[in-house]
C-alpha cells in the first residue's frame, strides 16, 4: 500500500532513491526530496508491507496522465511481483491515466525485471529537476 510522504520518512525516501543509480550523492537526494515537497504538481509516495517500507515511487501528475519519475524497491523485495504491484496500485490511484516512465524509472524496473522490454512508454522529454 502507498503513502504520502511525510518528512518523517526522510531518511528511509534518500535511502530508496540512492538506489536508483550510482553516483547519487546525500546534497543531490536531498535536493530531489525537496523538488517534492515544494511542487504541487509532483508527489512521493512510499510502498509498505507488513511493517516495512520497502519501496518509492516519485510522480508527476498531468491532466490526462502521469509520469514515474523515481521508482525504488529495497534490494532484499526486489522481485518483479512487488515492482508491478506497485505499479498496478499507482496506476489506480491516479484514476486509471496513462502511465508513463522516466529513463531512470525505466531502467530500475528493467533490472527488477531482467529485461528492457518494458509494457510501459518511457517519457524521454523530461527535465527532472
Amino acid at each position: 500500500m502507498f503513502y504520502k510522504y511525510k518528512k518523517s520518512y526522510n531518511k528511509v525516501a534518500i535511502g530508496l532513491l540512492s538506489l536508483m543509480a550510482k553516483g547519487y550523492n546525500f546534497k543531490l537526494l536531498q535536493e530531489t526530496i525537496r523538488m517534492y515537497e515544494e511542487n504541487p504538481e509532483r508527489q512521493l509516495f512510499l510502498w509498505k508491507e507488513a511493517e516495512n517500507i520497502t519501496g518509492l515511487a516519485g510522480v508527476e501528475q498531468h491532466e490526462d496522465y502521469f509520469v514515474i519519475l523515481h521508482f525504488s524497491v529495497n534490494p532484499s523485495y526486489q522481485k518483479e511481483e512487488t515492482a508491478y504491484r506497485m505499479l498496478e496500485v499507482l496506476r489506480e490511484q491516479m484514476h486509471s491515466k496513462e502511465m508513463h516512465l522516466s529513463k531512470e524509472a525505466a531502467r530500475f524496473l528493467a533490472k527488477v525485471r531482467g529485461t528492457s522490454d518494458l509494457p510501459i512508454p518511457i517519457y524521454s522529454n523530461l527535465a527532472i529537476s
